[in-house]
């Protein structure tokens, strides 16, 4: 009986044991997963704020960073805020800018063409602005048409006054529309505006810029055919903003009307924009009259 006992003891102890080590190990994991909950948003975070500020060490490393086009983003808008500042020795990021104009990533051309419309008028970067006017990406076109007025040259002139406009967007492919956008809504960019189903493949149709669903040209179900238009995208208040203080500068009394019709509130549209669109119609009446 002694023995008996002695062998409920030892197994009391052991399973005893055995329990602690098993909790302790699930506390152990339990942190874990706690940090890696709270780690990995902010590691995704770091990774894709441009608010951090590098050194003219990451700077060069990440704008050679091919791998990474956010990385590329990253260094040029830090670039930008120092020019912003104060632009003494940006020339050393001149050849740097220029290259990335031939970017094969559309968000860096974009990103490109917005730093040197900042950076000091320099003959490479003029050329650079000139290739990138001619863009696929309607952005793109947009930041370099601006940015040229820098250099006293409206060679983008009619791009910026396409940024007032309504922006067509046609179908890529045939098929039935299966999804789409409501009339009056605000849309960003790069948001999904339509999607296509053919027999083969389903695509989605991106919003070009931010704006408002202006009118819509299919219903859900409809048979589209390629190149088929699916809607008119409004251009939204920055862009139109921007679009309307380029044309202080460059704007002739044929751009009259479509500047005044800013000058009455939109829908979706700041207020800001009224005022400004005024500021444009006065300062081309005191060049053009």
């Amino acid at each position: 009986m002694v023995n008996n006992g002695l062998s409920m003891d030892s197994s009391a102890s052991s399973l005893a044991a055995r329990q602690k080590r098993v909790s302790t190990r699930a506390r152990i994991l339990i942190f874990a997963v706690a940090w890696l909950i709270v780690l990995m948003p902010f590691l995704f975070w770091r990774s894709t704020w441009f608010g951090r500020t590098l050194s003219d060490a990451e700077l060069e490393q990440y704008l050679h960073d091919a791998a990474k086009p956010r990385h590329i983003q990253h260094a040029l808008v830090q670039i930008g805020e120092r020019l912003s500042r104060n632009a003494a020795g940006m020339e050393k990021w001149t050849a740097d800018l220029a290259r990335l104009a031939a970017s094969p990533v559309e968000e860096v051309r974009s990103t490109d063409a917005w730093v040197i419309g900042q950076a000091p008028p320099q003959p490479e970067l003029h050329a650079a602005l000139l290739l990138l006017l001619r863009d696929a990406s309607i952005t793109v076109r947009g930041n370099a048409a601006l940015a040229l007025i820098r250099y006293g040259d409206d060679t983008g002139h009619a791009e910026i006054m396409s940024m007032l406009r309504p922006i067509p967007v046609s179908a890529p492919l045939g098929g039935a529309i299966t999804q789409v956008a409501a009339p009056g809504e605000p849309i960003r960019a790069g948001t999904v505006l339509a999607r296509i189903h053919s027999s083969s493949a389903a695509q989605d149709v991106r919003s070009p810029i931010t704006g408002t669903v202006a009118v819509l040209r299919v219903t859900r179900g409809q048979a589209v055919q390629p190149g088929e238009e699916l809607a008119l995208v409004n251009p939204g208040t920055d862009q139109v903003w921007e679009a309307l203080r380029g044309l202080y500068f460059i704007g002739t009394a044929a751009d009259l009307n479509e500047v005044k019709a800013y000058e009455r509130a939109q829908p979706n549209i700041a207020d800001r924009v009224q005022q400004q669109a005024r500021e444009t119609e006065r300062a081309i009446r005191q060049r053009t009259d």
